[in-house]
């Protein structure tokens, strides 16, 4: 009796990645909706109307550094994706170090930035719609965070070979500095 030869195996759905892709698009369209409704409440103000508050400056050193430090946060990220493919255990810890203390930076500025402004929340339209965007921004780093740290324990956990999840890990940074670019333009330059 002739039997048929097993099937080949499966390709891999990559379902990591995919999640991630639709996660980080969710994030920018919600960041997009987010500025374009700070850009029309900007334009419709009536003549004369300051959009920014009296008194209420932006301290221009922290949202540089912010914007700096995302370029060196997806720098490290890629690290990471390059020290996974060669299976370096101390590249991927280091790197994934790195990213994730740089998230941490950042959301620290932007704290610094909130104190220094002393703006309460519940002002203006100027006030609300900058907490909203700033606070949506910083929650979706302190995501970028917690997935760092998920990276991080699965990789130097036993599994240098799962190079999905740390370019997956890559993606949503990059995404995340892509938004980033944009709220500094928009929120923090063009006020």
């Amino acid at each position: 009796m002739h039997a048929l030869p097993p099937a080949p195996a499966a390709p891999p759905r990559r379902q990591v990645l995919v999640g991630t892709v639709v996660a980080s698009l969710a994030a920018a369209m919600l960041m997009g909706g987010m500025l374009g409704v700070f850009i029309l409440q900007r334009e419709r103000l009536p003549d004369g109307e300051l959009w920014v508050p009296q008194g209420v400056n932006i301290p221009g050193v922290p949202t540089n550094v912010m914007l700096i430090s995302f370029g060196a946060l997806v720098l490290f990220a890629q690290w990471a994706v390059h020290a996974a493919r060669r299976r370096d255990r101390a590249h991927i810890g280091l790197a994934l170090g790195l990213v994730a203390v740089i998230g941490l930076a950042i959301i620290n500025a932007q704290a610094y930035v909130y104190n220094r402004m002393e703006m309460p929340v519940a002002d203006t339209a100027y006030a609300g719609m900058f907490y909203a965007i700033t606070g949506t921004m910083i929650a979706l780093v302190a995501v970028g965070v917690v997935f760092t740290g998920v990276t991080a324990f699965r990789l130097l956990g036993g599994r240098e070979s799962d190079q999905e999840l740390v370019a997956a890990h890559a993606l949503f940074w990059y995404v995340l500095a892509a938004v980033f670019s944009a709220l500094w333009l928009i929120v923090f330059v063009t006020k």
